[in-house]
């Protein structure tokens, strides 16, 4: 987490100087550019990954079919007491949420006609925060334990994101100090809730099940934000920036009781990851075997 947030918080002061000085497109040009590089990073990792053995069902059989597995993986979440909350608090969060983020930065320069340089200063002060909940995440969890920390930080979702409709639509030193504020708020509590939530799924889901589990949280929490989106342009649109700000950010205050009316606010620390279970025995004959009688 350190890492992927800590060039967040020099990108939007490198953006809004190039913005600034040579205009948006050539801003973008040179972002896109930086894909290049971060695509040699990654063709340089020589590690070599071996393959998983297969797992056999309870007759003997290989599983096979992306849709079985793609079901194991939903089932395995919804039907865990733990992670199905988490879901729910998280892929709802991230529905309100981007109402509002998908037209904060067109409110900010529209409606308080901030310049882009500023605009980038005030983002990067914000993802501050992010950097600070990155260190104080894992002392913060052993301090209150991790389902407070999971709750409480949750808690920050919807207050944070209320300061920017709050703030005065006037480019004063209060607006930008409120502007700041709620990104920083906003990012520290974002990812004290990342560590801790995603520390504990891969903590309480065995190891075979590890990618599944990962892929199903990532489509259900993940998939809200391209809806979020749209609903939050089209209120937009058809309201004002205003009051789709004011809308996302009161819809989302809620999405914490997910936490608090579920066993998961009282668990004090994260269980040690399940053992891994031993290799499945070779299999022949190439199909399903018919299960052993009594």
């Amino acid at each position: 987490a350190t890492s992927r947030v800590a060039p967040h918080s020099a990108g939007p002061v490198v953006a809004g100087g190039l913005s600034a000085v040579f205009g948006a497109p050539f801003t973008i040009l040179v972002d896109s550019v930086s894909f290049v590089g971060s695509a040699v990073c990654v063709f340089l990792i020589r590690k070599r990954e071996s393959a998983p053995e297969p797992q056999s069902d309870k007759y003997g059989g290989f599983r096979q079919g992306m849709r079985a597995e793609i079901g194991e993986g939903l089932r395995y979440v919804l039907g865990h007491r733990y992670l199905r909350n988490i879901a729910a608090c998280t892929g709802i969060s991230n529905f309100f949420g981007n109402i509002a983020f998908s037209i904060l930065l067109l409110y900010v320069a529209r409606e308080i006609r901030l310049s882009p340089g500023v605009i980038g200063v005030v983002l990067a002060v914000g993802n501050v925060g992010a950097l600070a909940g990155a260190v104080l995440a894992n002392r913060i969890a052993r301090i209150l334990g991790v389902g407070k920390t999971i709750l409480l930080s949750a808690v920050v979702f919807g207050p944070s994101v209320l300061l920017v409709p709050l703030a005065p639509r006037e480019p004063g030193l209060l607006t930008l100090f409120m502007l700041a504020a709620s990104g920083f708020i906003g990012a520290f509590g974002t990812v004290v809730y990342n560590i801790n939530q995603v520390s504990l799924r891969q903590a309480l889901t065995p190891e075979r099940l590890q990618g599944r589990m990962n892929a199903a949280m990532r489509w259900i929490v993940w998939g809200t934000i391209p809806i979020g989106t749209l609903a939050g342009g089209t209120l937009g649109q058809l309201l004002s920036l205003r009051t789709a700000l004011f809308v996302g950010a009161i819809a989302v205050m809620p999405t914490f009781l997910w936490v608090l009316f579920s066993p998961l606010r009282r668990m004090r620390d994260i269980p040690a990851p399940l053992p891994r279970p031993p290799p499945a025995p070779p299999v022949t004959g190439g199909g399903l075997r018919a299960p052993t009688p009594p």
